[in-house]
């Protein structure tokens, strides 16, 4: 005897559409928020819109930057933790913008998971949307795919995509030489990058991350795990248009400052002499270097260490452009300076 199989559907293999568009119009009003001059923030096109002829530049390059925020989302998703992690998307992606002298116009996410949660997923896009706010940047569009057994159950991926534009000729970085000096600005925290190295540090200890930290008993592990990562967008718009002198500028990310100044340099042959005792690490640094039994070497190349932003400006512009910063609420460390390379090859030395 015949039975007449099952026919297959798409929910019925875990993909729930419905619930995906759904979800779309329950975020418009949330990015609608992201929109600026130039931007096309309606959702439900095929690609996202923007018209740099509206902002003004009459010779503009294009800079793009896409990146995600690495194992730090682990620790979000293990905790119910998604109110900050959108904000790291978009700062690890616009904060290598503004690096090359670039405006971040818009932003792109893709978020992709084994089954899709509105109500996780609204609280990711409204804190990437927060991040975009921050940096002026306009959310113009994303995808969200769901992919049964990909994810394991609860897990999901994030990844982000900036465009942004620079004049021509106030593209970064330019005419670095030996005599320029190293302006850093604090990071607020870990940031998105050494979170493996973290994690591990956790599991070592058995940390309980709901505990208080030693060194401040008003905040937990995970509040300082998960805090945001800055955004410099504002701040060094402003730098770049009201003095003069800014070279070169580098976020530092995986590979510190042993890994990322040099990237400023292109092929020169000249070093970075950073004096590792001119500003002062985050709490969490002192606690991770003691606690992990982490060598310094190996905090400089991993973490930021407490150096977010890393200027590279004229010797002779210095001051004004501590004096611009501090006006502005910034606090920065005069922490190196670029030397004729001394022959061994190496392109970062710590004094």
């Amino acid at each position: 005897m015949n039975k007449k199989k099952k026919s297959l559907t798409y929910s019925s293999s875990a993909v729930d559409i419905k619930k995906a568009n759904q979800l779309v119009e329950e975020i418009k009003s949330i990015v609608k928020k992201t929109n600026r001059l130039g931007a096309d923030v309606e959702l439900g096109g095929f690609g996202g819109i923007f018209d740099i002829r509206a902002i003004g530049y009459n010779d503009p390059l294009l800079v793009s930057s896409t990146d995600g925020v690495g194992t730090k989302l682990l620790l979000a998703i293990e905790n119910n933790c998604y109110e900050n992690i959108g904000i790291d998307l978009v700062a690890m992606c616009v904060n290598d913008l503004i690096v090359q002298g670039a405006e971040p116009l818009f932003f792109l996410d893709y978020f992709s998971t084994g089954s899709l949660s509105k109500k996780i997923t609204r609280r990711v896009i409204k804190s990437i949307s927060e991040g975009c706010e921050e940096a002026n940047c306009a959310l113009i569009g994303g995808e969200t795919a769901e992919m049964p057994d990909f994810y394991s159950p609860n897990h999901f991926d994030l990844a982000g995509f900036s465009v942004g534009a620079v004049e021509r000729e106030m593209l970064l970085p330019r005419n670095v030489v030996s005599g320029d000096v190293i302006i850093g600005i604090p990071s607020s925290g870990l940031h998105s990058n050494g979170y493996s190295l973290v994690r591990n540090v956790i599991k070592n200890m058995k940390l309980d991350v709901h505990d208080k930290t030693p060194y401040d008993n008003s905040k937990t592990f995970l509040e300082e795990f998960l805090s945001p990562t800055k955004i410099y967008v504002k701040q060094i718009l402003q730098l770049l248009k009201n003095t003069e002198g800014v070279k070169g500028i580098a976020h530092i990310t995986g590979g510190g400052l042993t890994e990322n100044i040099p990237r400023i340099f292109k092929g020169k042959n000249i070093t970075a002499e950073i004096d590792v005792l001119t500003w002062e690490k985050p709490k969490i640094y002192k606690w991770l270097y003691h606690s992990g039994n982490i060598k310094e070497s190996e905090m400089l190349k991993t973490f930021n260490y407490g150096i977010g932003m890393a200027l590279i400006v004229d010797q002779k512009k210095d001051k004004e452009i501590m004096n611009f910063l501090s006006k502005y609420g910034e606090e920065s460390y005069k922490i190196g300076k670029i030397v004729e390379n001394k022959g061994d090859g190496s392109k970062v030395d710590y004094v």
